[in-house]
């Protein structure tokens, strides 16, 4: 038997309950891996609260890392002892787990499991985000909201070597500095601050060219006044709350902008994409351009108290479970 978080019914982080229960042998393009560390994303929270729609009972987490124990019929590109991350469907928060074997990515010599299994989901949607939805280079100016969030970290880092100046938000000094260290040109404290005038301040009112948005319902509008005409909103997130329904005429009258709602998983559909993905984000983190920050680890069984400080912002960086 093994250690797992279930949720028979959605709802607060008090759904989360600790059980056993029995994993089995891999079947045909499956494999067994048993976790060394399990990232901890918003994404979970909101399969868990049902704003995500998913089959009950289910085991959450969609993030790590770990050892292949045993892999089914059909499966080449992986074998046991194999250390590999994945980001993936829910599942992961238990001990061990049997997943797709093509979502498996070996990690690399010289990137410990826990830097995998802390940057692997959060990474692979700055990479998506900086170099396909919108590729960021020298010659323009970028905001990112929850600067000093997973993502943010990493964002803020990665568009920084891309040659990019990086404003971002948070929402306390003390993020405001993390953020500081971590590749950002201008902070903005959106508690005490209008990010929309400070953000015309910064650019002397040439705006944005991008603004990367996971807070959702509290930062959208404000976001969308920020951008240059022919700019680009990129609405990833709703950590705040979802996004209120929108008059397309509005995107015309702000200066025909640019609107998307993606998602990691849309931008790695087969294993090529996500091998391509993936070696570029390992790259980015092994020569030393993007650091990984983790700031909480939490014991498997502590997964309730994990995400009761994800969603009162209490986090930075990257949050773990260890089994």
């Amino acid at each position: 038997m093994t250690t797992a978080i279930r949720v028979h019914q959605t709802g607060g982080p008090e759904v989360l309950s600790v059980e056993q229960i029995a994993v089995g042998d891999p079947g045909p393009g499956e494999a067994r891996v048993r976790h060394t560390a399990i990232g901890v994303n918003f994404i979970d929270t909101y399969f868990r609260s049902g704003l995500y729609k998913i089959a009950l009972p289910f085991v959450p987490g969609n993030e790590g890392a770990g050892i292949v124990e045993a892999v089914g019929e059909g499966v080449d590109f992986v074998q046991p002892g194999d250390r590999v991350v994945y980001s993936a469907t829910p599942g992961g928060y238990a001990q061990a787990r049997l997943i797709a074997a093509d979502k498996l990515i070996p990690i690399p010599d010289g990137l410990s499991d826990e830097v995998a299994a802390a940057a692997f989901l959060k990474g692979l949607t700055a990479q998506y985000l900086l170099r396909r939805t919108f590729r960021v280079g020298p010659e323009h100016t970028v905001l990112i909201h929850a600067a000093a969030g997973g993502v943010g970290l990493i964002a803020g880092q990665w568009a920084r070597a891309l040659g990019a100046t990086v404003i971002g938000t948070a929402g306390s000094e003390e993020k405001i500095e993390l953020a500081r260290q971590n590749g950002y040109d201008h902070l903005i404290n959106y508690r005490t601050e209008d990010f929309v005038a400070r953000v015309l301040e910064i650019t002397d009112g040439c705006k944005v060219d991008v603004v990367y948005d996971s807070v959702g319902k509290d930062t959208f509008d404000g976001s969308l006044d920020v951008l240059k005409p022919l700019g680009l909103m990129v609405s990833f997130g709703q950590s705040s709350g979802a996004v209120p329904p929108v008059d397309i005429s509005v995107l015309n009258t702000k200066g025909s902008l640019f609107l998307t709602r993606p998602s990691v998983f849309g931008y790695n559909r087969d294993r090529a994409t996500l091998l391509e993905s993936a070696s570029d984000l390992f790259e980015v983190i092994l020569d030393g351009k993007v650091r990984v920050r983790i700031d909480q680890r939490f014991a498997l069984t502590e997964a309730r108290a994990a995400h009761e400080a994800l969603e009162s912002r209490a986090t930075t960086g990257s949050t773990l479970l260890i089994p």
